[in-house]
């Protein structure tokens, strides 16, 4: 089988998509930093090769491997107060150096996770941004792959994003939330269905025509952050937790409504396997277990 190169294996969505590069049979490679928890991946780690990028020459990864296509999904979101310099660093110098190598050692796919958030939200967003412009820009030497993901969410996520936030808010049932009108509208993915996305692109990347090429991958229908939070909270029964809608203004440029178009993800495939009500079921349960 063809060997991926993997970065971002060790968190949600890397360790997801790690997993099932495995169970396809796929030679996985991973890059990491010595210090990365690797507690979402520990029952793999011997089924993998890893070399951690703080401690090596990263283009030895390269001169070592007869690698097929790169997947990167490592990211700084910028929710720790992390400075400019470490998010620029995570999310354009890293991928950016990772791609001039690839074409330098003629890889012939690089598949990039982007983000459909607007570039002017915040660092995270225009970091990821700024390397798409390289990323487009050296199209015509190597197949440069993008996926543009929306909110997508499942267990064992990030404790600091959104989504983890309301769901644990409301099996622990805390008194009370504050939160903005949730107005905004977004599309809420299961993590299982973003990982299908990915491996539906693989299969088919061959069949692609060469240079940039762009997939939405999201639910075929969005949802106010509202009506998200009180999905929620039906769902996990709680009748407790106090939810102050309008307590939080809304960010600066809030992107209050998006479009997004699947029709070229389906074209080749892919097909959503869970409804929002399914996922949330889902991740709900695993939580609890966990907890």
């Amino acid at each position: 089988m063809k060997t991926i190169l993997l970065t971002g294996a060790t968190g949600f969505l890397g360790s997801h998509l790690l997993k099932r590069l495995l169970k396809e049979n796929y030679n996985v490679i991973v890059l990491k930093r010595s210090f990365s928890n690797t507690f979402r991946i520990a029952d793999h780690l011997t089924d993998i090769k890893s070399y951690n990028i703080d401690l090596i020459n990263l283009e030895d990864v390269f001169k070592e491997n007869k690698i097929d296509t790169v997947i990167h999904c490592a990211t700084n979101y910028g929710r720790n107060n992390e400075s400019h310099l470490n998010i620029l660093q995570s999310n354009l110098i890293l991928p950016l150096t990772i791609l001039q190598f690839s074409i330098k050692y003629n890889i012939k796919t690089f598949i990039n996770t982007d983000t459909i958030i607007d570039k002017n939200i915040n660092d995270y967003s225009l970091s990821k941004n700024q390397f798409l412009e390289w990323f487009k820009k050296n199209a015509d030497l190597i197949q440069t792959i993008n996926i543009s993901l929306e909110h997508f969410y499942g267990p064992n996520d990030n404790k600091t994003k959104f989504t983890t936030f309301i769901i644990d808010s409301m099996i622990k049932k805390i008194h009370s939330v504050d939160l903005t009108f949730g107005e905004q509208k977004r599309y809420f993915i299961y993590i299982d269905d973003v990982v299908e996305a990915f491996l539906t692109i693989l299969k088919n990347k061959n069949s692609l025509e060469h240079g940039f090429i762009n997939y939405e991958v999201a639910t075929d229908k969005s949802i106010s952050i509202k009506d998200f939070v009180l999905m929620v909270k039906k769902i996990t029964k709680n009748t407790n937790t106090v939810i102050n809608f309008g307590k939080i203004p809304y960010r600066n440029n809030e992107l209050m409504d998006c479009k997004i178009d699947i029709t070229k993800l389906e074209n080749i495939g892919w097909k959503q396997q869970f409804t929002l009500e399914e996922g949330l079921k889902k991740t709900i349960n695993a939580e609890r277990n966990n907890l």
